[in-house]
């Protein structure tokens, strides 16, 4: 895996020189555009709008549009001008309590690797983080913009987290949302209760992308069949979902909960008498 780019991280005198790497990876299926009649493959050209010629990348230029259709054009020269220092460096400026930052400003993670001089500044960053429990507070550049970002540690690595600046989240307020509703007791209650009931240890593995793989699955079956999809062969569809008695339906949520726990706690005790039997 190629590093995507390469400065330092710097905090107060320390300067720790690392590696940027990508954390995820989006597995979307890709899909060409044809020409319906031949299956011709479309191809998009850079056209000019005052006189519909093609334009080669050479000659394309960056401009910002102000005042209703007046440009100034940017240069590569202009974009490293702005902000030279801070397009290799990894600035934290300070740390704070991971626990207090709103998960809504995270937006995507990178791994950081030390180069072979900074390990060991690496791995004290990582451990006193570790340690006490907070995150630093960054800023960073990277191609031509400028990022928040936070650096935690995740198992033996450093992570920096892309953030979103306040700015660009945008508040509610337009939503009709529920406030303080009166909620019965009773429904709560239960509520609650159904939550506990499903409530399970994290295993990220048990989630899989279903629609990709009901596509993928009706894409197999149209390549084997000269482009057509055989009979039997359908997509699973949902059901609208209907207006519902939410406390007929909580209660009985709790019973087929209730139920599973018996059946399960039956096989286990069949189980159990089966290898008495078989002990004897």
């Amino acid at each position: 895996m190629r590093a995507i780019w390469k400065g330092t991280i710097s905090f107060s005198l320390v300067n720790i020189p690392i590696s940027l790497y990508p954390a995820t990876k989006r597995d979307e299926l890709s899909f060409r555009l044809l020409r319906k009649t031949d299956l011709s493959p479309i191809k998009y050209q850079r056209v000019a709008e005052t006189d519909g010629k093609e334009v080669p990348w050479q000659e394309i230029v960056k401009g910002y549009e102000y005042d209703g259709g007046k440009v100034v054009v940017m240069t590569e020269e202009d974009f490293k001008r702005a902000d030279v220092d801070a397009t290799q460096s990894v600035d934290i400026t300070e740390f704070v309590s991971e626990d207090e930052i709103d998960t809504m400003f995270y937006d995507r993670p990178y791994y950081l690797e030390p180069q072979k001089k900074g390990a060991k500044a690496y791995a004290l960053l990582r451990e006193a983080l570790r340690k006490t429990g907070k995150v630093g507070i960054a800023k960073v550049v990277i191609k031509t913009r400028q990022h928040l970002a936070a650096i935690r540690p995740e198992r033996n690595a450093l992570v920096l987290e892309l953030m979103h600046f306040p700015e660009e989240l945008i508040e509610p307020k337009t939503l009709d949302l529920p406030g303080d509703t009166e909620l019965g007791e009773k429904e709560l209650d239960m509520a609650s209760e159904l939550v506990e009931r499903m409530t399970g240890p994290w295993q990220p593995s048990k989630y899989k992308d279903d629609y990709r793989e009901s596509l993928m699955k009706l894409i197999d079956e149209k390549i084997k069949h000269g482009g057509r999809i055989p009979a039997g062969v359908t997509a699973s569809k949902r059901q609208a979902t209907k207006m519902i008695d939410l406390a007929s339906v909580l209660k009985e949520s709790l019973e087929q909960a209730g139920k599973g726990s018996a059946r399960q706690s039956s096989v286990s005790a069949r189980k159990h008498r089966k290898t008495l039997r078989k002990a004897a």
